[in-house]
């Protein structure tokens, strides 16, 4: 977002408690207060150079209409950092996506946020153990209930992990009823 001057745009603060991973590996946002902020892919390196878990940040960017999360354009770091979105080809370059070997990749949890594409589109889900869960819009808006916080979940997939998290993007879920098993509503994606 390039053309938005960060300087008119409303200010979150927070302390920074998981990093949100793209399929590719890429951090693509963090969550803060509870809340989704989401960045292009093409800060990834800047965001994982200058921000850690725990730190404190401040964030300018947009809010969509239906979906509690920021889509940024400016990040300062309490050490005074700045990442500013300035578009992925703002030296030329294109943005590559890192080349990752995906593994199957096996998830349960509790959700705790349902995650969201920049203009508010529904796309995954959060678990309590710090994965992403991802899937196309349509897919996701499909099975939003077992994207809202509060659903019980088991989902497959193939994905990555590296230290700052791990995504799956998912193949079927299935709403986790106990412990010890699942449903028999399976949901392919």
């Amino acid at each position: 977002m390039h053309w938005i001057d960060p300087t008119s745009l409303p200010q979150t603060r927070g302390k920074v408690t998981h990093f949100l991973l793209n399929p590719h590996g890429e951090i693509d946002g963090l969550v803060i207060g509870g809340r989704q902020v989401h960045f292009p892919p093409h800060l990834s390196k800047k965001l994982a150079r200058h921000v850690a878990l725990g730190d404190e940040v401040q964030v300018r960017g947009v809010k969509p209409r239906h979906a509690d999360m920021i889509a940024a354009v400016l990040l300062t770091t309490a050490s005074g950092a700045v990442i500013l979105d300035e578009g992925p080809h703002q030296n030329g370059d294109k943005h590559e996506r890192p080349h990752v070997e995906h593994k199957q990749m096996v998830a349960s949890g509790e959700v705790v946020l349902s995650l969201f594409g920049p203009k508010g589109e529904l796309r995954g889900a959060l678990l309590d153990d710090g994965t992403s869960l991802r899937m196309p819009p349509h897919a996701a808006t499909e099975l939003a209930a077992y994207l809202s916080p509060g659903a019980h979940v088991h989902a497959w997939g193939r994905g990555v992990k590296n230290r700052h998290g791990r995504a799956i993007e998912v193949d079927e879920i299935a709403e986790l009823v106990d412990e010890q098993q699942t449903s028999d509503r399976l949901h392919s994606v």
